[in-house]
């Protein structure tokens, strides 16, 4: 998840441009996560309500195997690895709008089986509470580096750190079949929020005026990782 993002800032960033190519920046990137969170509910809504008979053997054996399930977190380890490779283009813009689009479309499967759960086995204010409170934490965290203007590249190491030991710890209660908890949950999404405050920094700083759909898409992972944690505490605590 983590890009690349210096901490001297480039002749060409984001911060040396004018006042208004600034702007216009800003507005392109949230504008492009703006539609690629509405993409993923669309696509959700479709393999969820009028797919579902299709889509139901796919959830099931994502969810009944865990030799299976470390098998998909590899291919969207390694599909968004692309993703970012492509939204960083410097050749075709075209290839940047398909980098996107593949992040994009694999976040809805790789959230399949928890949505699944989450709509048709929970109780039904647990979705939109998730969404609504991971919206307001967003807004929150992004605001507060646009008004403080402070720059975040600080955490990279932390966040790189962070990222692997979570991943460590995905991997073996995948493997060993313990429960990760609300505690881990909570750890998480402390995580996603540190990735937000990194990349709304990296907008607001390091980006290049034209990888607009790059940024969004790094926020687009951030969000959708606070989503994916802030939607298992609510269903744990649900649950109780």
């Amino acid at each position: 998840m983590m890009n690349k993002m210096e901490n001297v800032i480039p002749d060409y960033a984001v911060s040396l441009a004018t006042g208004s190519e600034r702007s216009e920046f800003i507005r392109r990137t949230y504008t492009h996560l703006a539609g690629a969170i509405l993409a993923f509910i669309v696509i959700e809504y479709l393999l969820l309500v009028p797919f579902k008979e299709i889509t139901l053997p796919l959830i099931q054996s994502m969810l009944g195997s865990r030799y299976g399930w470390l098998l998909v977190l590899g291919l969207f380890m390694l599909v968004g690895y692309i993703a970012d490779r492509w939204a960083r283009s410097t050749q075709s813009k075209n290839m940047q709008y398909a980098g996107l689009a593949l992040y994009v479309v694999a976040e809805a499967v790789i959230f399949l089986p928890l949505l699944y759960v989450a709509a048709y086995f929970t109780s039904p204010n647990v979705l939109p509470t998730a969404a609504v409170l991971t919206l307001c934490l967003f807004a929150g965290l992004t605001g507060t580096v646009f008004i403080t203007k402070k720059d975040f590249s600080f955490m990279r190491g932390i966040l790189t750190i962070g990222s692997f030991v979570a991943l460590g710890i995905i991997v073996c209660g995948v493997l060993f079949g313990f429960d990760l908890g609300t505690f881990f949950s909570v750890a998480m999404i402390a995580l996603a929020g540190g990735y937000i405050l990194y990349y709304t920094s990296a907008v607001m700083k390091y980006y290049r005026t034209d990888q607009y759909v790059a940024a969004s898409l790094a926020l687009f992972a951030a969000v959708a990782l606070m989503f994916w944690y802030v939607l298992r505490l609510l269903m744990a605590l649900n649950r109780r």
